[in-house]
Parts: C-alpha cells; structure tokens; sequence
C-alpha cells in the first residue's frame, strides 16, 4: 500500500484509529451486518474499486485504508491517488481485495469518511484558487463537527488551506464578550499578554475602525481579527495596521465573496464554511465480478 497522506499534511494515525473504530462500532450496532452475514458465504474474497464520481480533491485515502483493515487486517489494497490530489470525475481511487463480508461492511464507513473530507478539500481548493495572486491565505476556524476536528482540519490543508487554532488551548483569541467581561479593549489584553507564555499568541476581535485604533495604541496584540467588515473598511483596516499586526478578516466569508475580501490586502480569510457546509464529494464503490 502506497502512502496515501497528504505530503504537506500531517494526520495523528491516533486520530485515524479512533475516528474510524467510532464509526464501523455505530454501524456495527449489536448485532454486526446482519445483511452480509445473511447472504454472503464467510470465505468469500471479493475485489472492488473506490472511484471519485465527480471531479474535485481527494482527503480521507487514510481511513478508508483503517476502516476495511479494521475488518479484515489481510484486505489488500492499491492506492491509484492520494490526498491532495485533484482527480477527474471517473477517477479511481483505491482498488481492495479481500474478505468479501469486510469489504461490504466496512464500505458505507469508510466512503462517508472520503467523501466527507474530499467535499472540504474541494471546496478549499476552490478559495485557494479564488484568492491566487493576493497575499491573503484561507483558514478554518472551530466551527467544525464535534468528533471530526483533527479530520477536518487536515481535509483543509489537503486543499492548500491552512489551520486557524485548533482548541481553546493553543492560541489566546479575545471575543467581543471577552473584552465585554474584562472591561474593555486596554484591560483585556494586558490580562491576556500577562498570562501568555513566550510561545502563545494573541489575537483580538474588532468590528470597528476606533477599535482598531486603541487594539494599535496598546501595541500588546500579535493579530487582528476584523469581524463582518465590508471591503471599504477591510481595505482602511489593512492601511491603518500597515504591517504591526496580521490582519484576519471573518464573518459570513463564501466563494463569491472570497475575490474581494483577498484584494483589501488582509492576511487571511477565515471560514466556517469550509467545514460545516462543504457538500460531500460524491464517491462509491463497485464490486469488480
């Protein structure tokens, strides 16, 4: 079996492992896959083929690998792509051999994962294209299926995204009801620079020009997050940082608004909508006879 990894992406095989076992056990339910078992004699090998039926780029090769080694650890398996590819509708992926009963059980599993992942690269990809010849990146946020972060998050940098924090735990990022409850823009963030190590970034949310300004005058922030502002303000916003701090812009940003957004000169463009309203790539398996 080839790699099938994105080569500029990393995937915890833990978070595989885990990911995959969760789902094939709420398949599994109590009582295994009643079907095959029914109709489909225990010895018999079968050979199948994973193809893309439409065109777009490929995430997820991975755990479709785990899911039909998780139910047969001899399946053998052939990958004809890897993530981070961009296929043509018809395009197979995988080819696998082995026990048929495994093969049946395991496919509902592992196209749900691919076809899944495979929707948010694709849809990443289409951003990155969008915005090419800016300077602006495309990034994720936290707004991902309980679960699936790690998945999804790797499906977006298969699609040459790249990852905003992936916890509460590994970035400060100052909200609106933050600075709310710690008495204003000042206050918050010297609580937040006296608490942060070396290593811990912070960012603070602004929706307008003046707090942009007094974000500036305390010099304590690393980045902006400019939320839900039109492209006129985007563009003062970029102007006023003039490179102190890197500039995100958020708030509602889809593929037909992508373009405009870049061109203000922002750094980067984050997006819910990678992750919670990609459509699935549409992908499927055929058993070979």
């Amino acid at each position: 079996m080839t790699n099938t990894i994105c080569p500029d992406a990393f995937l915890s095989p833990f978070a595989i492992e885990e990911a995959v076992t969760r789902a094939l056990a709420e398949d599994f339910g109590r009582a295994g896959d009643v079907t095959s078992v029914a109709t489909v004699p225990a010895g018999l090998t079968g050979r199948a083929a994973v193809a893309a039926r439409e065109a777009g780029v490929i995430s997820g090769l991975p755990l479709v690998e785990a899911a039909f080694r998780k139910l047969d650890a001899d399946v053998r398996l052939r990958a004809h792509a890897r993530d981070g590819e961009s296929v043509a509708a018809g395009a197979v992926l995988m080819t696998v051999e082995g026990n048929a009963r495994g093969l049946l059980g395991a496919e509902r599993t592992a196209l749900n994962f691919l076809g899944h992942l495979s929707g948010i690269a694709t849809a990443t990809a289409e951003f990155v294209r969008l915005i090419a010849g800016t300077r602006a990146r495309v990034c994720c946020t936290r707004k991902t299926t309980p679960g699936l972060r790690a998945l999804q998050k790797y499906a977006v940098r298969c699609g040459g995204g790249f990852n905003h924090r992936f916890g509460l735990d590994d970035a400060i990022l100052i909200k609106d009801n933050h600075i709310a409850v710690a008495g204003g823009i000042g206050p918050v963030l010297k609580r937040a620079r006296a608490a942060a190590g070396h290593l811990v970034k912070i960012e603070i949310e602004v929706d307008t020009l003046d707090q942009l300004h007094e974000v500036l005058d305390t010099s304590l922030a690393d980045a902006v997050l400019l939320d839900n502002m039109d492209t006129v303000t985007l563009t003062e916003a970029v102007a006023l940082v003039a490179g102190r701090v890197i500039t995100e812009a958020s708030g509602g940003i889809t593929h037909a608004s992508a373009a405009a957004i870049a061109a203000t000169g922002v750094d980067y463009l984050s997006s819910g909508a990678i992750t919670h309203s990609s459509a699935n790539l549409d992908v499927g398996m055929d058993i070979e006879t």
